[in-house]
């Protein structure tokens, strides 16, 4: 089998001088919220954009097959950059890298609603997956250096933060539909939010020096069978979450035909819960166990999503949503912790195992989606990626190493 650990090939070591590790609790509780707010920004962009779908999809009259293939682009210009992002963030620095990248993130944004053209949405979005990976592996440094300083784990938190952010960027797209403002007033309008809070907190970045440790490279090796069980568990959890980034309010407004703004109260509601869902992960495993949350975490993906199938109306549809976003809010969060702490492999050759396995779910389902749909219909498109959540129920069951 091809080697998967491209990205893990060297292991890079961060020194954080004496300014930080000294410091008082409260300047390390300003440095938390500076690096918050960068993740903020980032689910507030991609909430942005993900907020306006149906609307774009109008505009430039696209089929569902369009805009699968369209979709395609994000997650390619993600694939693209992905070998280089560490090097970058290693060579420059992740506090220079993320004010670069997610200043060009945010552009590229704004440049979405000038599309006018199926060719220019897919150049845009190409862009805008190749600063939002660089954005990312710089931002998530942050974290774990932050996460050093306060010698306890809080990573979670600022994932909880970036799916907040994800729930207050469908409130403003709600609020931007009612007052019917195009899809470029609406970018605008955020990058200017997202600036302001970068100029805000980008001085309390932490500037560390690293540096790298080379591993011997393999071209061909076998990953551990239950690292490849756990990346299928998440492929299956983010194929769900992708399709409902990017279909949610195509389904409400093309099935459910929810009335003007309410065209994304599926998106809202899934994205309060997979928040909620976050910051409350870490007590729900501790009082029932990670196989038991897994479990009821896939059946619920499944119950949430055939429901919104059987039944195509505002209120049920709304619930149902809910659920798939409480389901998917602690998989992938649980299945890289379990994959860190696999016997006689490091955690980086792991959680790069697994992670590459998953990212292909987030890669392949929403264009799937948008084929299916051409060939049947939305609904039935739906309720095919509903039986991903049975899947992870019973992989969960299999896997030893999840207890």
């Amino acid at each position: 089998m091809i080697d998967l650990n491209f990205l893990g090939r060297s292991k890079t070591k961060a020194k954080l001088k004496k300014t930080y590790t000294e410091a008082k609790v409260s300047y390390l509780n300003r440095i938390r919220w500076a690096v918050s707010m960068f993740y903020f920004g980032m689910g507030l962009c991609f909430a942005t954009w993900a907020s306006r779908i149906p609307d774009i999809k109008t505009t430039l009259n696209l089929s569902e097959g369009d805009l699968g293939s369209i979709l395609f682009a994000l997650p390619l210009g993600q694939l693209v950059v992905m070998p280089f992002s560490g090097k970058l963030v290693t060579r420059f620095g992740s506090h220079r890298i993320l004010i670069f990248a997610l200043s060009l993130y945010v552009f590229s944004m704004t440049n979405l609603g000038l599309a006018v053209a199926a060719w220019q949405l897919s150049l845009g979005l190409f862009v805008f997956g190749i600063f939002g990976n660089l954005s990312n592996i710089a931002v998530n440094t942050q974290g774990v250096y932050t996460e050093v300083l306060f010698k306890k784990t809080i990573m979670s938190s600022f994932h909880g933060m970036w799916s907040f952010a994800g729930f207050m960027g469908a409130l403003v797209g709600l609020g931007m539909l009612a007052f019917e403002l195009t899809p470029y007033i609406h970018f605008l309008i955020v990058a200017g939010i997202v600036f302001l809070m970068m100029a805000f907190n980008y001085k309390f970045l932490i500037k560390a020096k690293e540096t790298i440790q080379p591993k011997k490279k393999k071209l061909f090796s076998k990953p551990d069978s239950a690292l490849i069980w756990l990346g299928i568990i998440g492929f299956c959890c983010m194929a769900s979450e992708g399709v409902m980034f990017d279909w949610s309010g195509v389904y409400f407004k093309d099935v459910i035909k929810a009335p003007g703004p309410l065209v994304i109260l599926g998106y809202t509601s899934f994205m309060i819960m997979m928040a909620g869902g976050r910051f409350l992960g870490d007590g729900l495993i501790g009082k029932f166990g990670r196989k038991t949350v897994l479990q009821i975490s896939g059946i619920m993906i499944s119950a949430g999503l055939f429901t919104a199938v059987f039944f195509p109306f505002v209120i049920p549809a709304t619930i149902a949503f809910m659920f798939v976003g409480l389901g998917v809010s602690t998989i992938v969060p649980t299945v890289y912790s379990v994959a860190g702490k696999t016997p006689n492999v490091s955690p980086s050759v792991a959680l790069t195992t697994v992670s590459s396995v998953s990212f292909l779910g987030f890669l392949m389902g929403p264009p799937i989606i948008g084929y299916i749909a051409e060939l049947s219909s939305l609904r039935f498109s739906f309720a095919f990626i509903g039986v991903f959540g049975i899947l992870i129920a019973i992989m969960v069951s299999r896997i030893k190493a999840i207890e």
